[in-house]
């Protein structure tokens, strides 16, 4: 990593892959692993191998392509090795700062994703010491604390004494020339252990070593781990060895990879209508149209005196929604905070304050800081999270998983919607069990939720067969800016469309409450500024209307998402796009797919990287 203080909030994530097995090819399952963690960072790349003679380390700036290439011809009979794909923030990627990094003697080489906020004073000393630093990052710093370490200890208990002097975030892999194993330790930073068939695995995320296991053990802050290719030996930062269970993950390999599809985003946009089936199905007893979430709430539902929710990026966008749902079925007064100004304030939190943290990943530095605050301060954490064992979940008292499968694609599409369809469930069994929502309309509710897999469908066979959004999306890819505006629950889909747009297209978009547009942003109207409207039915379409007429007047271009059978809005727009009719408030989980949709098939005729956008990673892990 770069040489960053915590406090300047630095975004930072990378990928790390680490095989030990009796398979004599661990290069090439490197590389392949490295590739499927591309997602991760994708700056610059490097493997180290444990051969004969000692270390054999290969770095290349740019793509984990041009280090394949690097590689080609470099033949070694080796069964451990370590790799590293890289996402900085700040400063030109090079190959001195790129991953592995080794001691002086090249006799250790190791990977890390996190930050090291001691690293200057562990520095000064190794370099009193005589240490000799060859890059300008953080993570040298712990090769050489190790190197120290060895002096009067084994590797092992060397390796355990330089991670308890590290202050900051850390996943670490490290490996030493006269031994065939491989030495791993968090603490706030993913990483997570593949059992295979005399073969073990460590990565910073399941679907580097799908083609291999479907086992996993999922380390916790504070632990470590000895590996070889027949066996793992974990153990706390104080020594003490741990018996740690091991998982089957719910995901296959066909999961993890395209299918076909030209774009992993794509491919997941294409997958919303099971994974919110998946997401409902789980939590619905038919018999009765009744929802069941699993799990007793932490606090008594009638408790309960406000909600919290604590999100960030696309989730917190999810949450917004989920305040329009909890407030309107449950009768709950809920206030969403994003994780990354939550912690810095003095938040009035009781007892009797549920939270609410949702992440794709569960690993978000910003929404992991929020609710360990907020449980300091007494509140009860009920986590939304599509990653199994992730930090997030381990710290929640209840989890709510979505059943959306990985997602790869740095912009998140399936993760919103099944996000969107949890709350919707939480706010109806929450509603029911305070006797706020009746039976009757709970039954209602769920014969609409039920309704969705195939709405979504029919959404995703039209844009196949017809193009419209395609055709629209070429038409509006050479402006500079667009406004996305909706109003009531549909406000925050303006928001999240308008995201999706900017994080891949890289067109400036801004999303806002379409009632707000008069007090600033209509200063923006001209012919070239599209302005897409969410005007589908709802209690506020006549007032959307209005919006729309006070664009039209001023000749902006307008991109309508109505419902389908409405006719009127034709005439004051010059771009349409139908979905099917539905409850207002499911509306959202609809109207987003068209949004989705518009802002791949800009990027893809921009000729962008769609799944891996310049400067995003896929989760940040570090502050």
């Amino acid at each position: 990593m770069e040489n960053y203080k915590k406090e300047e909030n630095q975004i930072i994530m990378c990928g790390i892959i680490g095989i030990a097995s009796r398979d004599k090819n661990v290069k090439g399952r490197l590389v392949d692993s490295l590739k499927r963690l591309e997602y991760r960072g994708y700056d610059s790349s490097g493997i180290a191998l444990r051969i004969k003679d000692g270390i054999f380390i290969k770095k290349r700036q740019g793509r984990v392509a041009e280090l394949e290439e690097e590689l080609k011809g470099n033949t070694f009979n080796s069964e451990v090795g370590i790799g590293h794909t890289r996402w900085a923030t700040h400063g030109e990627p090079s190959c001195k700062n790129s991953h592995p990094h080794t001691d002086c003697t090249g006799k250790i080489a190791l990977v890390h994703n996190g930050i090291i906020e001691n690293y200057k004073e562990l520095k000064k000393e190794l370099e009193d010491s005589g240490h000799i630093f060859t890059s300008s990052t953080d993570t040298e710093v712990i090769a050489h604390l190790i190197e120290e370490n060895l002096k009067e200890y084994t590797f092992i208990e060397a390796f355990r004494k330089a991670v308890k002097t590290l202050e900051g975030s850390f996943a670490i892999v490290a490996l030493f020339s006269e031994e065939g194993s491989l030495y791993v330790a968090r603490k706030d930073s993913p990483l997570v252990i593949g059992i295979g068939d005399r073969e073990n695995f460590v990565a910073s995320d399941v679907p580097a070593f799908l083609p291999w296991t479907d086992r996993v053990i999922f380390l916790e802050d504070g632990e470590m781990c000895k590996m070889t290719p027949n066996s793992v030996e974990t153990y706390n930062f104080e020594g003490k060895s741990l018996k740690k269970e091991v998982i089957k993950v719910p995901w296959n390999l066909a999961q993890a990879e395209k299918g076909g599809y030209k774009h992993f985003m794509l491919k997941e946009i294409y997958e919303q209508g099971k994974a919110v089936g998946d997401t409902i199905g789980a939590r619905l007893e038919r018999d009765d149209e009744k929802v069941a979430l699993e799990g007793d709430f932490p606090i008594p539902p009638e408790e309960i005196e406000r909600i919290l929710i604590l999100a960030c990026g696309t989730s917190y966008h999810a949450g917004l929604v989920g305040k329009f749902y909890l407030e309107e079925i449950s009768g709950i007064p809920v206030y969403v905070d994003y994780g990354s100004e939550f912690r810095y304030r003095k938040p009035i939190i009781n007892e009797k304050t549920l939270v609410i943290a949702v992440s794709q990943s569960g690993e978000t530095a910003d929404t992991i800081g929020a609710v360990r605050l907020a449980r300091e301060k007494g509140a009860r954490i009920i986590s939304i999270c599509n990653v199994l064992g992730s930090t997030l979940t381990r710290i929640s008292d209840v989890t709510f998983h979505t059943y959306a499968g990985p997602e790869i694609s740095v912009a998140s599409t399936k993760a919103f919607t099944t996000q969107l369809s949890l709350f919707f469930l939480l706010a109806l069994d929450l509603g029911s069990r305070r006797g706020f929502l009746s039976d009757e309309k709970e039954r209602e509710y769920v014969r609409e939720i039920l309704s969705l897999p195939v709405k979504i469908e029919d959404i995703l066979k039209k844009d196949k067969k017809e193009g419209i959004i395609r055709e629209i999306a070429v038409k509006i890819s050479s402006a500079r800016n667009a406004l996305y505006l909706g109003r009531n629950v549909n406000y925050p889909i303006a928001l999240e469309g308008a995201l999706k747009l900017k994080e891949i297209s890289y067109i400036h978009a801004e999303g806002y409450p379409a009632g707000e547009m008069k007090h600033g942003p209509i200063a923006l109207i001209d012919e070239e500024t599209p302005t897409v409207f969410i005007a589908t039915e709802s209690s506020v379409l006549k007032k959307v209307k209005s919006n729309m007429e006070e664009i039209k007047s001023r000749n902006g271009k307008i991109i309508s998402l109505v419902s389908d059978g409405e006719k009127e809005l034709s005439e004051l727009s010059d771009y349409i796009i139908r979905v099917p009719g539905i409850n207002e408030y499911l509306a959202p989980i609809l109207n987003i797919i068209p949004l989705q949709l518009l802002a791949y098939h800009a990027a893809d005729y921009l000729g962008h990287d769609v799944d891996q956008p310049r400067n995003l990673a896929k989760s940040v892990t570090v502050e």
